[in-house]
């Protein structure tokens, strides 16, 4: 029995599909003159093998996101297929006495060189299909398998090192019904994005993918957090009936999906959804969410291979809009960076991304995508209850920045006479120490806050979230954060203005009595935790979980503000 970290709950049986990349490593000696012909005909055969695998990806692409989206991958077989690419690649194979693999890797590097250093932004961006092209090639050649996430046959539990976001998007969700990494924490994205696709998930387990095959046939369990190899019939028998279990006590929690999350003595809290695109929306409505409370729209921008136009933009916000039929929707400015970048964008190399140029930093400096993704949000506004929040704001001078642009867009907007909501609410994310400390100031010029516990915590700690060496330093409950969340929600209810909570301590079930007793107006989580924390919430009284904040409030110790919190849970029968 292995375990890690449980990052989605649930229960599912299945055959294991492990991928593993393996590096690619070229031969670089010299061949004879008698196998260059051999060395040719190994290209033309990569080349016909990978052009069938684009062909088949195409295909796929276009059932799933129609003939718009599929038509990326029919230039990538132009490129494959390129003529000037074949004579390079086969003169050099001729001139240099060297390996097909070798030529490939020399050619395709040169191109990628000399499309980067273009001033052309569209040019600049086929060097990123250039790169796709020649790794497929390099595979093919070596006999290396290709392994694409989104061509996956029959149903499996993935198991891999690692998920980046864009590949986690890329998955087959119809057979891909489990997934488990070495790497990764609860905080992770790779953990948020399980959770929103309500893909049973365990992270972190250090060592997974040495300890499994192909064809293996696992249990996993993210529920009580344990992942059985090739397990008995009397196991299997077991665990089907702990899946069961589950299933019951979530069929019983739906029932609360219609209720609001109002204490026993009166105090309503909002309970929002995390989402990430269309199909998030929907879940948010069949779990019970009484609001969108954070709309990542990062995701519109990755898994593709070109910014998406403010005309796509404005459909999805406007389609959301629709779906969620008047009810309160915090549409989050992209967030890329940090752990999150785009292989169509060049993003410089640096030490410490989660500290360097991320967030509201990108779209200040690239000002067509903020603008773009403004006048979506604000064309959209007339469709629905929009609201715009920007991330990692850290200063005064970024909200009038940030809140100018916004005027200049409507003024435009007002002169074509297109509409939108003149009196839309502007709202930022506190995670940052910076903006907690001065959240006096930062209310004075939006109407909402929502806290990112999940970057205040890491920022505030220095403890990098990701890193596992100083995982047990990531500790959201310390007095440190508590005294932040604390300060923020009473600079917004000085103001008369409201703050929720977005991060992953939102959906914390053994915190929830405490947030409600500093004050907390809103929670936004994953659709799947909202039935559970519901139920919490009414169990609450409010009048207790407020002598129990301030009680808390005051401890110096991590220890005993987990010890505080253990026994009020019990004594309130919480949990």
């Amino acid at each position: 029995m292995i375990s890690g970290i449980s990052a989605s709950p649930g229960i599912v049986f299945g055959t294991v599909l492990l991928f593993k990349e393996k590096k690619i490593k070229i031969n670089k000696e010299n061949i004879s003159e008698k196998n260059v012909q051999i060395e040719i005909k190994k290209f033309f055969q990569a080349r016909k093998k990978s052009a069938q695998q684009i062909h088949e990806i195409k295909n796929q692409a276009k059932k799933k996101f129609g003939k718009k989206k599929a038509s990326i991958f029919q230039g990538h077989i132009l490129l494959l297929e390129d003529e000037e690419l074949e004579t390079e690649i086969i003169s050099l194979i001729k001139k240099k006495k060297i390996s097909a693999d070798f030529a490939i890797e020399k050619i395709i590097q040169e191109q990628i060189h000399t499309l980067e250093d273009l001033k052309d932004e569209y040019l600049k961006n086929r060097a990123i299909d250039i790169r796709d092209i020649g790794d497929r090639l390099l595979k093919n050649i070596l006999n290396i398998p290709v392994i694409d996430l989104s061509n996956i046959k029959k149903k499996v539990i993935l198991i891999t090192r690692d998920l980046t976001p864009s590949q986690t998007t890329q998955m087959n969700l119809e057979k891909i019904i489990g997934f488990i990494t070495d790497l990764g924490g609860i905080t992770s994205h790779t953990s948020i994005m399980a959770r929103s696709l309500e893909i049973p998930a365990i992270v972190g387990t250090k060592d997974i993918t040495k300890k499994v095959q192909n064809g293996d046939f696992l249990i996993l369990d993210s529920i009580n957090n344990k992942i059985i190899i090739n397990p008995s019939e009397k196991k299997i028998e077991y665990f089907k009936k702990e899946k069961k279990k589950y299933f019951n006590i979530q069929k019983k929690l739906k029932l609360l999906k219609n209720l609001p999350a109002i204490t026993q003595d009166g105090k309503k809290i909002e309970i929002g959804s995390n989402i990430g695109n269309y199909k998030d929306s929907i879940n948010a409505k069949k779990y019970g969410a009484e609001s969108i409370g954070l709309y990542r729209t990062e995701f519109l921008f990755m898994g593709r291979n070109n910014l998406p136009s403010e005309e796509e933009q404005f459909q999805a916000y406007k389609s959301i809009a629709e779906k969620m039929n008047g009810k309160s929707i915090i549409i989050r400015t992209m967030d890329i960076g940090g752990d999150k970048n785009l292989s169509y964008m060049n993003f410089p190399k640096e030490d410490n991304p989660f500290l360097g140029w991320r967030a509201i930093r990108v779209s200040i400096d690239n000002i067509k995508i903020l603008h773009d993704q403004i006048r979506a949000i604000l064309r959209a506004s007339v469709f629905g209850a929009l609201k715009i929040m920007f991330p990692m704001i850290i200063s005064m001078e970024e909200i009038y920045f940030l809140k100018k642009e916004i005027k200049n867009i409507k003024y435009e907007l007002k002169k074509k006479n297109i509409p939108f909501n003149k009196k839309i609410k502007i709202g930022i994310m506190i995670e940052t120490p910076s903006s907690a400390i001065i959240s006096k100031y930062l209310i004075q010029e939006v109407d909402f806050f929502s806290i990112g516990t999940n970057d205040l915590t890491q920022y505030t700690l220095a403890v990098d979230r990701g890193n596992e060496i100083i995982s047990k330093l990531y500790q959201p409950i310390s007095p440190s954060i508590l005294y932040l969340i604390k300060k923020v929600i009473s600079a917004s209810h000085k103001s008369g203005k409201w703050t929720g909570i977005c991060g992953e301590l939102a959906s914390n079930p053994e915190i929830i009595a405490l947030l409600v007793g500093m004050g907390i107006d809103e929670l936004s989580m994953s659709s799947i935790s909202i039935p559970n924390i519901k139920n919490i919430i009414r169990k609450i009284n409010f009048k207790k979980s407020k002598k129990f904040a301030k009680k808390v409030l005051k401890e110096k110790k991590i220890k005993n503000i987990q010890n505080l919190i253990k026994n009020f849970n019990k004594k309130e029968n919480l949990l």
